[in-house]
């Protein structure tokens, strides 16, 4: 891929700042939690959803198609590996009650959304190869988030979850952004527009959100708790790390003739989002369908604040030859 690691590093830097900004909106009271959770909403049902119909290409060609297939296949494949480690690592003998169905959502679920997008969009290109390969990837990470992450606090599959999978927005978009893409539909430009000033706001946005989550922390109680901390640990360095196992062994068979041929574009794409901190849906998730509330935020808060350092070694040390 045609991007330097300094250049990443320097875009993360970028990153940092928007975050920055939004933590100090937060401390000075600028921004409220029903701000917040209003803006959160905004992004899931209009803005993200805007941001990926955007990230497919005018004209279809045999190589994007390609990219959108392998990440949506590199996606499976993450998510049902990453779902079987949770269940394996987090068992009952360590992790009781709650906690050990939210360090399961933890590890299989990050930021993919509100961070994956933005760090992707921004460091290779709003219309990049990686872009298309995050299309890809987020549908079966959007499908298996509404159905196995609502099913670890439910415990129950029935028809509001199947019904909250098919509606979602975020993959309505990507299947129209497909139909689009694969048929050459002309949109018209006063649309496309219309769709891109929307998309142009994401980054930004979900950003100062995620500073916003970190400026109500109280960071005392939460490195107290041994348990968070180590649940953060273990999904910040094993994700990424069994991620970019499992896909590269993927990609050596498949140049020895015995399956689908993984562009480096889909090992770094998976990667890079395993190495993010878990999903801020979580304390959502957990406030809806009855789980720790209080826990499931701290997670969220550690993981995000050990990220800042995990996040540069995992990418670096995974990533250096492919980026």
């Amino acid at each position: 891929m045609n991007i330097e690691l300094t250049d990443f590093y320097s875009r993360l830097g970028t990153i940092a700042i928007i975050l920055v900004l939004g933590f100090i909106l937060g401390k000075l009271k600028l921004i409220s939690a029903k701000t917040n959770k209003d803006l959160v909403n905004l992004l899931l049902c209009v803005f993200m959803p805007a941001s990926l119909f955007m990230a497919f290409p005018a004209a279809y060609n045999d190589e994007t198609s390609h990219l959108f297939v392998s990440g949506l296949i590199g996606g499976v494949i993450v998510m049902v590996g990453i779902a079987i480690l949770g269940t394996i690592i987090f068992n009952e003998r360590w992790y009781k009650g709650k906690f050990r169905y939210a360090s399961i959502f933890a590890l299989v679920f990050n930021n993919a959304t509100f961070l994956g997008y933005p760090i992707i969009s921004s460091t290779f290109g709003p219309t990049s190869n990686a872009v298309i390969a995050y299309c890809g990837f987020i549908i079966p990470f959007n499908i298996a988030l509404f159905s196995y992450g609502v099913y670890l606090f439910k415990h129950k599959i029935d028809g509001k979850l199947i019904r909250d999978v098919i509606t979602n927005p975020n993959i309505i978009a990507v299947v129209l952004g497909v139909i689009v893409f694969l048929f050459s539909v002309n949109v018209p430009a006063f649309a496309k527009d219309a769709v891109q000033y929307t998309s142009n706001a994401t980054t930004a946005l979900s950003i100062i959100c995620v500073g916003y989550m970190l400026s109500t922390a109280k960071f005392g109680l939460i490195f107290k708790k041994w348990r968070i901390s180590v649940t953060a640990i273990i999904q910040l360095i094993l994700g990424p790390l069994v991620t970019f196992l499992l896909l590269t062994a993927v990609q050596y068979v498949a140049k020895t003739g015995l399956g689908i041929d993984f562009p480096n574009e889909v090992i770094v794409v998976c990667t890079l989002i395993e190495s993010l901190p878990t999903a801020t849906s979580l304390g959502l998730f957990a406030s809806k369908y009855g789980g720790d509330e209080a826990e499931a935020s701290q997670l969220v808060t550690i993981s995000t604040i050990l990220s800042i350092i995990t996040m540069p070694i995992m990418v670096g040390l995974l990533l250096g030859g492919l980026i």
